[in-house]
């Protein structure tokens, strides 16, 4: 099995130094951003099969999720290597490969969302008057315990979300202002980007 890790404006330059060693059995699996498995299979010109992956950073951890898609010259048994070895950094789900870009906005570049709203509730707990490290240990083990109930009370994000809102409570207060901001228009438009962005890099 040979990785391909290397930036997208990279790849072109690998895969035209790959062809000229890469053994027929090898199965090449790619985690470069918007390059699509036929952009690969065009660079080598040979018959390996080609594996398209969109892991996550929290696989550093074992906490990732990782989508995977295979190319047409892929087998099951190799389907089942690349499932094995994404396996061992989080979970995994095979998908076709036009929905990698989709991917790429929701799980791929998620964690940046999730960090970037710590970041901020951090911010404004100190702005609130606790001290930093206050806030940051707040933050950080709400956001811990809030991901541990979700994976585990089998309860959707929905419902989960209502358990805590009381009618014209502090939680009811908070999400007026979300809504009213349209938060949904607004991690919508960010997904869309970053899946268009994606998409370009092909």
């Amino acid at each position: 099995v040979i990785f391909l890790a290397v930036k997208p404006q990279d790849l072109a330059d690998v895969l035209n130094e790959l062809k000229q060693t890469i053994q027929p059995e090898t199965l090449v699996i790619s985690i470069a951003a918007g390059k699509t498995i036929k952009f690969i299979e065009d660079q080598l010109q040979t018959n390996n099969p080609v594996i398209r992956a969109m892991p996550n950073t929290p696989a550093q951890i074992g906490k990732g999720i990782s989508a995977i898609a295979a190319g047409a010259k892929v087998s099951g048994d190799e389907l089942k290597i690349a499932i094995e070895l994404f396996s061992t950094t989080g979970e995994v789900v095979v998908v076709t490969e036009d929905k990698i870009d989709a991917v790429t906005a929701l799980s791929g570049s998620g964690p940046a969302y999730f960090f970037a709203f710590v970041e901020e509730m951090i911010k404004s707990g100190i702005s609130l008057g606790l001290s930093s490290e206050q806030a940051t240990t707040l933050a950080i083990q709400t956001m811990v315990g809030s991901a541990a109930m979700l994976e585990q009370s089998g309860k959707s994000a929905a419902t989960l979300r209502e358990n805590v809102t009381s009618p014209n409570g502090t939680t009811a207060a908070a999400l007026k202002v979300f809504n009213d901001a349209k938060l949904g228009e607004i991690v919508g438009s960010a997904m869309t980007a970053a899946r268009n962005r994606s998409q370009e890099l092909a």
